[in-house]
């Protein structure tokens, strides 16, 4: 087999055999295969897209690219929560502790900042300390101590998936349905779990912008996930503005600590807790998603879910005191309000922009290789169909250092839409279950 043979025929809408993908995904794991072959793979996949029987052998290639995890010898069932990415979406931070406080074993598996998306294995690096990079045998010990661990893809976990995760996000090929149905199901099969929640956004700060397209995903995923043999459910949910008021590495963990404690932005919180809900749900945990919605919310009020997050910090090196004073946490040294150009209403916000300007803050990355600055990002001051005033703050920009400074503020600045008139409200924050 010659991989430039693979790249031609898939360049030219045939399809590839199992036995085909298999190979170039092994080679390419291996280091048989080079960068250069693989991203013009994934471009000619991305352009030429793959049919069902491709997607499922790329995915069950990638799984089993490295070890499958077996937990079944540890009491509890297993369940994880997985996000397609948007801007300020910082939910697993908050629902991880939230259902391992209420009996539920969370082994998760994240990734980093993809595109104009932040990843939650940076957010919780912003944590001084934070080890994201346990070995399979620190994994489950603390799993097993505390019902929670979060950590990324490691060389034992997907491997395959962690190379051409890094490679999508700096060659234009993340907005795929196969690819990130892929690269998702290939990680979260390989995590032992029982269950499994999707949180599949649409909208102008998602990677699928249109809500058809998004359904599609969230279809393919849960059929790949239920032919594994395992429960799966998605939600589609609204990315046309941020969620909650921070973007930005350790602006979210704040943020996220901030719900924790009981507090925080309504969106945020109310999706945290619907997430959660699911969660104890498909985890035989509540007998239905309104009792796990109930016991969610009793797990913070009850202070159960901030204690169990500081208990997962302590145990994966992390500084435990941040989590009752979030000021340790990194902190840009510069702010700079963008204020509002005229009197009127946010009508919309482009939601990508402002995870671009994130990036090109330093909070992202736009090369493999690029260092993430854990305390740039944006703070948001209105909502898409609040009242403002010209000269108004609609948004803070916190940095570090001011050479793409000009170029994050023309982006923010774009970003919002202000007429003289009050939108139609913007679509409820869950429009559908699918899969359920």
């Amino acid at each position: 087999m010659r991989v430039v043979d693979l790249i031609r025929r898939k360049r030219d809408s045939q399809e590839l055999s199992r036995d085909e993908i298999v190979a170039l995904i092994s080679g390419y794991t291996s280091g048989d295969i080079p960068d250069y072959q693989m991203s013009a793979f994934l471009m000619a996949a991305f352009v030429r897209g793959l049919n069902g029987a491709e997607t499922a052998a790329l995915t069950e290639a990638m799984l089993h690219s490295g070890q499958v995890l077996d937990f079944s010898d540890m009491s509890g069932r297993k369940v994880d929560k997985h996000s397609t990415g948007g801007v300020g979406d910082k939910t697993s931070i908050v629902i991880a502790p939230i259902v391992a406080a209420g009996g539920l074993r969370v082994p998760m598996i994240s990734g980093r900042g993809l595109g104009h998306t932040g990843g939650t294995l940076d957010k919780l690096e912003s944590i001084p300390g934070f080890n994201v990079n346990l070995s399979l045998a620190e994994f489950r010990r603390v799993l097993e101590e505390c019902g929670c661990a979060l950590i990324g893809q490691t060389a034992e976990i997907a491997p395959a998936d962690k190379k051409i995760y890094a490679l999508r996000d700096v060659t234009g090929t993340v907005e795929n349905t196969s690819l990130i149905c892929a690269s998702i199901m290939s990680k979260k099969m390989a995590e032992g779990i029982d269950a499994l929640v999707l949180d599949v956004k649409t909208g102008s700060g998602a990677f699928m912008k249109k809500e058809e397209d998004a359904a599609r995903l969230a279809e393919l995923m849960v059929e790949t996930g239920k032919r594994m043999g395992k429960q799966v459910v998605a939600l589609l949910t609204n990315m046309d503005q941020p969620l909650g008021r921070m973007a930005g590495n350790a602006m979210e963990i704040a943020e996220s600590i901030e719900v924790l404690s009981g507090g925080g932005p309504e969106d945020l919180r109310e999706l945290c807790l619907v997430l959660a809900a699911w969660m104890f749900f498909l985890g035989g945990r509540a007998k239905s998603v309104e009792e796990g919605k109930k016991l969610a919310a009793g797990l913070i009020a009850s202070g159960r879910a901030k204690d169990k997050f500081r208990e997962i910090v302590r145990l994966q090196g992390g500084d435990a005191r941040v989590v009752d004073d979030p000021r340790r946490l990194p902190k840009a040294a510069h702010h700079v309000g963008i204020a509002s150009p005229a009197d009127g209403y946010v009508v919309a916000t482009q939601c990508e922009q402002l995870g671009v300007a994130c990036v090109v803050l330093g909070g992202g990355r736009e090369k493999k290789e690029d260092a993430v600055d854990p305390g740039v990002g944006l703070e948001f001051h209105k909502r898409v169909g609040a009242a403002v005033h010209r000269g108004e703050p609609l948004c803070t920009i916190y940095f570090n250092s001011d050479a793409r400074l000009d170029e994050a503020r023309r982006l923010v600045e774009t970003a919002y839409r202000i007429a003289p008139h009050p939108p139609a409200k913007l679509p409820v924050l869950v429009s559908r279950v699918i899969g359920a």
